[in-house]
């Protein structure tokens, strides 16, 4: 029963600082929920680029392009050889009309060039060659072959995507933790004016017999609301973006729209953003505090060696 007095106490003293010093705790909110939200973004994109190459690798092909002679003895050979499960002859009018209906790009291109697309051999791979490094090397062994004038692997491209999703990880990741880190040195300044405020009513507590521990609870569920507060604006903000493209809306990129309708984040990885904003909002707190203190130590000691 105490116990709980006490937690609802904590929890009262808490609220109570909050809207007191609400304009600071929203500035502090905003700049965690803004790193927050940019280091989701790069993980929400990578998660959906993961999930498209998986369900492409499955799909994807090796497309041999026709060159000078015929692909009738390259396609017998290829009909026999155990690697592939499927080889489809695709003709050149075929594979423009394909062209043309990719983009309009495409089609402009393929106009100011003046040349169709030639023949093709669409090969799928056996399972157990669909990685990449794999179905490269069986790409390589087909350039030799009569007839072949180039050869294109859908893997090299994919793998092509995950270094670039990568890359986009890495940067916005990078950004996002250093926005965390102004973020928390922000809620540790915020928490140095709570302290500052109270600094009477923490005395008194020290001189009844209040622990460290006892007297910085308070403090560091502040930090870690703040975080929370931040995660769901964060959470709240990434659905805004992936919503119009889930749905299509406007003249989207294809390949935006696509990734989007892979998903939005599961649970766990909105507890996981969750718990990143907690323990920012929570580590600040403990920042500003220690800072606050030590501050405080030296001024006395200075007041003392004035007084002596």
């Amino acid at each position: 029963m105490v116990f709980l007095r006490l937690l609802g106490l904590l929890f009262s003293d808490v609220g109570k600082d909050l809207v007191r010093h609400r304009g600071q705790h929203f500035l502090a909110v905003l700049t965690l929920a803004l790193g927050l939200f940019l280091a989701g973004g790069g993980l929400l994109l990578v998660q959906g680029l993961n999930r498209w190459v998986s369900r492409m690798e499955t799909l994807a092909k090796i497309t041999v392009f026709a060159g000078e002679g015929s692909l009738d003895d390259t396609e017998a050979r290829l009909q026999r050889d155990p690697r592939f499960v499927k080889v489809r002859r695709v003709s050149s009018e075929e594979a423009t009309k394909r062209f043309l209906e990719s983009s309009r790009e495409a089609g402009l291109m393929l106009k100011s060039l003046g040349e169709p697309i030639p023949e093709t051999l669409e090969l799928s791979l056996r399972p157990d060659l669909l990685a990449a490094h794999r179905a490269m090397e069986v790409g390589e062994s087909l350039r030799s072959l009569p007839g072949v004038g180039d050869v294109v692997v859908d893997q090299e491209r994919l793998a092509s995507l995950q270094k670039t999703a990568r890359m986009l990880r890495s940067a916005l990741g990078s950004l996002g933790a250093l926005l965390l880190l102004a973020a928390g040195f922000s809620t540790g300044n915020v928490i140095r004016m709570s302290v500052l405020a109270r600094e009477e009513e923490i005395t008194i507590m020290r001189l009844v017999g209040a622990t460290e521990g006892f007297i910085r609870t308070p403090l560091l569920v502040e930090g870690a609301a703040l975080g929370l507060f931040a995660s769901v604006f964060a959470v709240l903000g990434l659905l805004a973006l992936w919503l119009p493209l889930d749905r299509g809306w406007g003249n989207l990129p294809p390949l935006l729209v696509e990734l989007a309708r892979l998903g939005f984040f599961s649970l766990r990885n909105m507890a996981a953003l969750a718990g990143i904003g907690m323990a920012t909002g929570g580590l600040g707190a403990l920042w500003g505090f220690w800072n606050t203190q030590r501050t405080l130590r030296q001024m006395e000691a200075m007041l003392q060696e004035r007084g002596a």
